[in-house]
């Protein structure tokens, strides 16, 4: 039995996308670390204008012309990436690291209802079991079943409608734009908002800092320039949905990692969390035809 070539552009973006999830989950320690040392806003302004200062010079070397509105639309982006940034860290000044992990991740849920809402998007039974399935697990894998609610966890929840809106969106820009110039547009905003917040905190933003030499060196090539291009790129192929369950697995590669590198281990709950989260991406893929969160909507692949 062959696969259609559109089902095989889409396994390719999905294994390609889980790929990118592999690096943000597994850089979650070296980004940790960093930040301890020089500030989040330095590291960030330090990783962003790196990795577009080399995307910049892709572009111009290729001589891709830059549209109009690939520029509109990569501000659009950068500015919603940024303050997913900023609002996840001031979260985390507020309210709990657990907190803010299953609060962010909660985008899963929101990419759907907004992108119905909204845009028109058509959202099958299988993903919506995928998301139920997925929340949960970022429940129990992130608060290890344990949460309260408190004024800082509203920082968290905007961060994740920030997460959702750049997902929706990315999918929906990507399609009809150069690919390369909207991802290097977006990443030297997240820089520029960067560098103008660590300026502000009064950080020397042209310092070098060589004990954070190896986690720029990861987090700009892997963790940003490789990550953002394919999620960029293969949006095009998969939903914004998909895409939300598939990033569901970063705090499960994180997790993984921390236990190989510096010992953190699962406990139960969080190992059936990790189980919920992958078996929801799975069940994601499984077609039911017929059923539909609303029967005649269309706009969103499937």
């Amino acid at each position: 039995m062959t696969r259609s070539p559109g089902k095989m552009r889409r396994l390719g973006a999905d294994l390609l996308l889980l790929l990118t999830t592999l690096f943000w989950g597994v850089t979650f320690v070296v980004v940790k670390q960093a930040v301890e040392q020089v500030g989040v806003f330095l590291f960030l302004s330090q990783r962003f204008v790196l990795a577009f200062l080399v995307l910049l010079v892709i572009c111009l070397v290729a001589r891709r012309p830059v549209r109009r509105e690939d520029l509109t639309r990569g501000v659009v982006l950068g500015a919603l990436l940024f303050g997913a940034f900023a609002f996840q860290t001031m979260a985390l000044l507020h309210t709990t690291a657990s907190n803010t992990a299953f609060l962010t991740g909660l985008n899963v849920v929101l990419v759907p209802i907004i992108g119905a809402a909204f845009l028109r998007h058509a959202v099958t039974i299988n993903m919506k079991l995928g998301v139920v399935l997925a929340t949960a697990g970022l429940f129990l894998l992130c608060t290890n079943g344990n949460w309260g609610f408190n004024r800082g966890d509203i920082l968290g929840i905007t961060c994740a409608i920030c997460i959702a809106l750049h997902l929706i969106f990315t999918g929906r820009f990507a399609r009809t734009s150069d690919v390369y110039w909207l991802t290097t547009i977006q990443i030297g905003i997240v820089g520029l908002l960067s560098s103008l917040v660590a300026y502000g905190e009064g950080s020397e933003i042209l310092v070098w800092h060589p004990e954070i030499l190896w986690a720029l060196v990861i987090c700009v090539l892997f963790a940003t320039i490789f990550a953002f291009l394919v999620q960029t790129s293969m949006q095009r192929f998969t939903s914004p949905t998909h895409t939300a369950l598939i990033f569901c697995m970063e705090p499960v590669f994180a997790a993984l990692y921390a236990y190989w590198a510096i010992g953190e281990r699962f406990g139960a709950r969080g190992l059936i969390g990790a189980a919920l989260i992958l078996t929801g991406m799975v069940i994601s893929e499984i077609s039911f035809p017929g059923y539909f969160f609303s029967r005649g909507r269309t706009g969103e692949l499937d």
